[in-house]
């Protein structure tokens, strides 16, 4: 290393990574303060850029919080949809899909999220419509779409697909939280993870199975 060298900042060695680094150190300092007591500077100093450089790609801060909504939430679901196989038996889709969906609502950004939602967004209407519209709806159409192909095969009962769908986000949502919180919450024992979903899985699949009209009986 040379003698009095001084490292360049990150953001000056990186460029095509700033907008990355902003939206990361958004997610932070919208998490740590709220959407309204944010400011635009503690996001420029935890992403190492100066305040300028936001303005740059992001206009205002409800811009920043949409473009991190589209590009860190929305990757969940798109990580979702890819991992799943279109060609397999419907229940089999929405198993993968509710694994990938599971991983999400168990996450910190998920935690974030699930705090700006229910305590800030109330006072922000249009961002509130926003972040339903780019990932509530967005996901729950496609395990509508799921439900829908099997409903089509046969594996599933004849129902609301979007309507099975919001109950089956609703669950999940429910118990993520749950879950974040199950030192205090008995009901929840020993269950890991895993066993919750699984849990979800198993109530929910009983929930939209096609069962065998029982009026109809064979001869031998």
């Amino acid at each position: 290393m040379i003698a009095g060298h001084v490292q360049e900042p990150r953001w000056r060695r990186l460029p095509e990574e700033r907008p990355r680094q902003i939206i990361e150190a958004a997610l932070d300092v919208f998490g740590d303060h709220g959407l309204a007591a944010a400011r635009l500077e503690d996001i420029a100093r935890r992403a190492g850029v100066s305040k300028g450089t936001i303005y740059l790609y992001f206009p205002n801060k409800e811009a920043l919080f949409c473009e991190m909504v589209r590009v860190m939430v929305s990757e969940s679901i798109d990580r979702a949809q890819a991992r799943t196989n279109t060609a397999a038996p419907a229940a089999e889709q929405l198993a993968d899909y509710a694994r990938t969906l599971w991983e999400y609502v168990r996450s910190p950004l998920a935690g974030k999220m699930q705090r700006l939602v229910q305590g800030e967004l109330q006072g922000y209407p249009h961002l509130l419509e926003f972040f339903f519209r780019e990932v509530s709806q967005r996901s729950m159409s496609l395990v509508a779409d799921i439900i829908r192909r099997g409903i089509t095969s046969g594996e599933f009962r004849d129902t609301d697909p979007m309507v099975a769908a919001r109950m089956l986000h609703a669950i999940m949502i429910k118990h993520g939280l749950w879950c974040a919180q199950r030192e205090h919450l008995p009901f929840l024992g020993q269950l890991s993870d895993d066993d919750v979903l699984a849990q979800v899985l198993d109530f929910f699949h009983h929930a939209i199975r096609r069962v065998p009209d029982a009026s109809v009986t064979t001869r031998a």
